[in-house]
């Protein structure tokens, strides 16, 4: 079987490590190559042929877009597909990239399904789809936390099937219900964001907030979040309506209330973004958080 390789772009590791499980699961004569910014993607491309490239938009030293207008300026290789694996949605950024010469998006958080659709789309337009074909196993998984949970127990976890998406359904409301004294006192004074999910989107509180993790507030739902799994945090700060997109996992899932049908579920979602800008933009969201009414720093 011919060797295929692909170039995994991404500053956080466990990014890269859902994107290379996926891909060895489906594809498993795939050679992956790694880099943690655009910086040493450069220098891996100088040395290796690679087929295809996914990588993060925002990375320290160089990011996503830059290293994409590098590699359509380059002749030998202009013609590589590139996936850009990205929280930025917004109209301006994507006609930005499609500009640039993108080839294809990839959204975070996404599910190993979706994962696996877009390289076999992009292999098959390059040509190099067949090469991986003979070796794929028959059955995909596509519970996201299920992957992310299996690459780091050697594939024994139970599989779950994730619940249907609600992005059709209203968010869940912020603020708890009146009958509940425990989780409004939880809430009372704490700052509103957008949990998104494989699954969906839903509304949270934000109980605490730190560079390295946010403590959330959720209520309990259809969307049942799952521990490792990707997840982005949509924070807005202030009047400029100004957005911050964190990307990170589930680290804890619990209860919080002491019960087993507790409504409100109590989240730990740790932040694996390394980029300098973002970790500058969340010490400005702590900072304000005693005068801006959507934040509350935590420790």
């Amino acid at each position: 079987m011919s060797k295929v390789n692909v170039l995994v772009v991404d500053d956080a590791t466990f990014i890269r490590d859902l994107v290379k499980k996926g891909l060895r699961d489906h594809f498993p004569g795939v050679q992956i190559h790694e880099a943690v910014n655009g910086r040493k993607a450069q220098q891996l491309l100088g040395r290796v042929a690679i087929d295809l490239i996914l990588c993060d938009w925002e990375m320290p030293e160089m990011s996503g877009l830059e290293l994409l207008g590098w590699c359509r300026e380059e002749e030998a290789l202009k013609a590589i597909p590139f996936i850009m694996v990205t929280s930025r949605g917004d109209k301006d950024n994507v006609v930005q990239a499609i500009q640039t010469g993108v080839s294809d998006f990839i959204g975070k958080p996404f599910s190993n399904e979706q994962l696996v659709t877009k390289v076999k789309k992009a292999l098959s337009r390059a040509g190099k789809l067949q090469a991986l074909q003979a070796g794929a196993p028959r059955a995909l998984s596509s519970g996201f936390g299920n992957d992310s949970l299996a690459a780091l127990t050697g594939g024994k976890a139970e599989v779950i099937k994730p619940a249907e998406s609600n992005e059709s359904r209203p968010a869940a409301s912020a603020q708890p219900a009146p009958a509940k004294p425990t989780a409004r006192a939880a809430t009372a004074g704490r700052g509103q964001g957008q949990l998104r999910l494989p699954g969906g989107g839903m509304a949270c509180v934000i109980k605490a907030l730190s560079l390295k993790e946010a403590q959330l507030l959720v209520k309990r739902g259809e969307l049942l979040p799952q521990v490792l799994e990707s997840a982005v945090l949509d924070l807005e700060q202030g009047e400029g309506g100004e957005v911050a997109r964190l990307n990170g996992y589930l680290h804890a899932v619990a209860a919080f209330e002491p019960k087993a049908d507790s409504e409100w579920l109590q989240l730990t979602l740790r932040f694996v973004d390394r980029d300098p800008q973002k970790l500058d933009y969340l010490s400005r969201l702590i900072a304000r958080g005693t005068v801006q009414k959507h934040f509350t720093p935590g420790a």
